[in-house]
């Protein structure tokens, strides 16, 4: 079966149950509140990256896909750690960003238009798997010059109502890198970068947090 968004997965709408009721509960086990519970900081490790992104490719309109709460649009960014600008949508340099989540009301409904960069962070890995190549295609589908999107692969922290891990697909680099690439070959002329970032085991038995950053079509000819 192959599934789209006019005929997702059975999985797919039993997920958005799930984070709907995190984002109005809370996660419970860890005693988070629902107020601190997927508030949409998770992009501020990207934020540089993005940056150069919409500069390099001149965007003005950014959508981000699988927002949160959308938090990180409502605080001054020098509470984020950053300068010069007083709102992220200031230091990024764009008139505006769309924001979309299909598991938080406020903004779940589905845009209409396309934008010039379509950014989503901490979604995809919690995305079922067999949804995630639609949704992959849906971010490419909505964006007119750039995409950029980081993944995790390892487990959360987080669990859900269910007590399933917040992490629903955990693949490994090679598999989000082929798919990238697989969806990105039917959308010519849109710049992709994806970071995604997984937990490397060293020899003494540590393990560190590493990073594989990819990147597609004419990204190569910006930087």
């Amino acid at each position: 079966m192959i599934y789209s968004r006019k005929n997702p997965s059975p999985r797919y709408k039993e997920l958005v149950t799930q984070y709907a009721q995190l984002h109005n509960e809370g996660e419970t086990r860890l005693g988070i509140p629902a107020k601190k519970t997927f508030q949409g900081f998770s992009v501020l490790p990207h934020v540089d990256r993005i940056k150069r992104l919409v500069q390099s490719t001149n965007s003005y309109n950014l959508l981000d896909y699988g927002c949160g709460k959308g938090f990180q649009y409502q605080v001054p960014v020098v509470d984020l750690g950053l300068q010069d600008k007083e709102m992220l949508v200031d230091y990024w340099n764009v008139t505006a960003v769309r924001l979309y989540d299909a598991c938080y009301e406020p903004h779940s409904i589905l845009p209409e238009d396309t934008y010039d960069g379509v950014i989503s962070t901490d979604m995809l890995e919690h995305c079922s798997e067999e949804d995630v190549p639609w949704i992959v295609d849906e971010l490419f589908s909505f964006a007119n010059k750039f995409v950029y999107a980081n993944v995790a692969c390892y487990p959360a922290k987080k669990t859900l109502p269910n007590g399933e891990n917040a992490h629903c697909t955990i693949k490994d680099t090679t598999w989000w890198s082929e798919l990238f690439k697989s969806v990105a070959s039917n959308h010519k002329g849109i710049i992709w970068e994806v970071v995604l970032t997984y937990i490397e085991k060293k020899p003494d038995g540590k393990t560190a947090l590493k990073e594989l950053i990819l990147s597609g079509d004419k990204l190569s000819g910006y930087i």
